[in-house]
């Protein structure tokens, strides 16, 4: 427990946080990744280099300083955090490391004279009461995937059954499990994690399951993105009848049950888990709308699957919007907006599910609050507090 004067020190750091908050998690990974090499396939090294990683926990900290009397108004950005480090299988002594690393940062960037002996130490209490709290409940995490029927703990080796290019960038897997046992049913929305050993080193990823729940197989559906070492290895070489070291399915982005009319909105491989979703939306809701963005009609996965759904569920309203619409397969040119959603969205009383590129949740985040839909109706996955949505629109 956090002495009242340790909760002073933290909140006095938190405009300090808010300069600098970034170079300060910069300068952290670089030490870390640097000179502790085994925690480097926890970490996507495409988000070091974008300054995505930096980001999120800078918005982590800065988050966690603010609420440090009220740790309670964290759940949602505890919860996202959890399923995050359970679906790359993050143990206790992952997290020693991770402190060392940070309070050597806070140190060597603020200086001696902010820094001083106080202020690392009240760090160092905020730091390790926040790892045992994650780490408590990620344990709870692993126990309930290993007890659940089809569960397991660690990793389970899978065989690719099926492999099918889905878009121009995005291709699908499917995975059954070698031992030929049941799996794991899945919440739609959830993700897989996955284990490579190259060459240069283990590398770990999480994707988005893109099929219904069922005790056979899993489905996740992968972006080529331009530097990515692991989407480029599944595109390039994975083959049907290719062995991968899967994680249980973890994931807090779920739909909530209730029976009031859903909004799925996504762009670009935001659509994947939103897929899942659907499965679940027709049968318990009154009224679904799908809306994807895109780029274009060649980069638009599930294109027809969507539409023979449409076709078989009247309570299925598709809307697609493509910059370029050249093929004439959407309904809209250019990118969704505040008055676009008003109109597709007969009303507010209905639950808002959105996933995709930062600036596009950011639109959106803002456009429904200010078309007056409730909070607590809107639902994202964001590795961040809600301001950084804000701030970047």
């Amino acid at each position: 427990m956090l002495t009242q004067s340790e909760r002073d020190i933290i909140k006095a750091t938190v405009p300090l946080l808010e300069q600098g908050g970034e170079q300060l998690t910069q300068h952290f990974y670089n030490i870390m990744l640097s000179e502790y090499t085994d925690v480097r396939p926890l970490f996507n090294q495409a988000a070091q280099s974008t300054g995505r990683q930096p980001r999120a926990l800078a918005n982590s900290l800065l988050m966690y300083a603010k609420n440090i009397d009220t740790l309670e108004n964290l759940g949602d950005l505890v919860r996202t955090i959890i399923h995050k480090h359970a679906s790359l299988q993050i143990l206790p002594e992952q997290y020693a490391i991770v402190g060392t690393c940070l309070l050597r940062a806070i140190k060597e960037v603020l200086g001696e004279e902010v820094a001083t002996d106080e202020v690392i130490s009240a760090w160092k209490h905020a730091y390790f009461s926040l790892a045992n709290l994650l780490s408590e409940k990620e344990e709870e995490l692993y126990e309930q995937a290993e007890m659940a029927e089809g569960g397991w703990r660690g990793e389970r080796l899978f065989y690719v059954a099926d492999k099918v290019q889905e878009s121009d960038i995005i291709t699908s897997f499917y995975l059954k499990p070698v031992d030929g046992k049941p799996i794991l049913y899945h919440q739609p929305g959830q993700f897989l994690g996955l284990r490579f050993i190259f060459l240069e080193g283990e590398q770990r990823r999480n994707y988005s399951i893109s099929c219904a729940p069922n005790s056979e197989y899993y489905r996740i559906s992968v972006k080529r993105e331009d530097k990515g070492v692991v989407s480029n290895y599944l595109h390039n070489q994975v083959q049907v009848g290719d062995r991968l070291r899967v994680f249980p399915p973890f994931g807090a982005f779920t739909l909530a049950a209730n029976q009031r009319p859903i909004a799925l909105i996504s762009a670009g491989v935001g659509i994947t888990p939103m897929v899942s979703m659907l499965e679940q939306a027709l049968e318990s809701n009154e009224q679904v709308y799908f809306i994807h963005a895109a780029q274009n009609h060649e980069v638009d996965p599930f294109y027809d699957w969507l539409y023979d759904k449409a076709a078989k569920h009247s309570n299925l309203t598709i809307f697609k919007s493509y910059e370029d619409n050249s093929s004439g397969k959407a309904h809209h040119t250019g990118r969704l907006s505040k008055e676009l959603l008003a109109e597709i969205l007969p009303h507010t009383n209905m639950d808002v599910y959105y996933l995709g590129p930062t600036p596009f949740m950011a639109m959106l985040h803002n456009a429904l609050a200010e078309l007056g839909f409730p909070n607590e109706q809107c639902h994202y996955e964001f590795f961040g507090p809600a301001e950084a949505l804000t701030a970047a629109a």
